[in-house]
């Protein structure tokens, strides 16, 4: 990293005051990347990954076919199936039943909200995980893996080395990268 004072002559800054420009030139993604990739396959149980991203401290893993990328789960996937399905409240009933209408709305949703989340922890992971995954090689630059994280609002990439992933690289990573530390593991 360099750092510099501001060399416009017209504009001095206060003293103490410096840019931060890092040098990012020589870094690319297995400089900052984590070789130790927490996985999970795609026929785990949705309730058996989300323990797993809480033990391990992470918000998202790969999800792999045996040794393949098969997608990725994120915690944003498993909130999702929190959300309810939209009842109709277009609901009229006759007028002599009219009195008993709003018990009756908040029954049928009661109902939609046990069916909706019935089981689903015991569902596969497959049912929910993102399966075009976003990929990066250990040899791009991190400019190249920060770009594509922040262009499709994503924050890990799987990295892949001929097909095999050789690890993971996260926003995280990149900043901790640039800030001099050493974010490889």
């Amino acid at each position: 990293m360099t750092f510099s004072a501001s060399s416009e002559q017209n504009s001095p800054e206060p003293k103490g005051i410096h840019h931060i420009i890092p040098d990012t030139g020589s870094m690319n993604v297995r400089d900052v990347m984590h070789e130790e990739v927490v996985t999970c396959q795609i026929d785990d149980a949705i309730r058996t990954v989300a323990s797993s991203l809480k033990h391990h401290g992470i918000s998202g893993m790969p999800v792999m076919d045996g040794d393949g990328l098969a997608g990725i789960v994120t915690e944003s996937d498993v909130l999702r199936l929190l959300e309810l399905p939209e009842h109709s409240r277009n609901l009229w009933l006759p007028s002599p039943l009219e009195i008993i209408e709003i018990p009756l709305r908040e029954l049928i949703g009661w109902d939609e909200a046990k069916r909706a989340l019935a089981d689903v922890g015991e569902k596969p992971i497959r049912t929910i995980m993102t399966k075009h995954v976003r990929t990066i090689s250990p040899d791009d630059s991190i400019e190249a893996a920060s770009a594509l994280m922040v262009n499709h609002r994503i924050n890990r990439l799987p990295v892949l080395d001929d097909g095999h992933m050789v690890g993971i690289v996260t926003r995280g990573d990149i900043v901790r990268g640039l800030s001099g530390e050493n974010a490889a593991v």
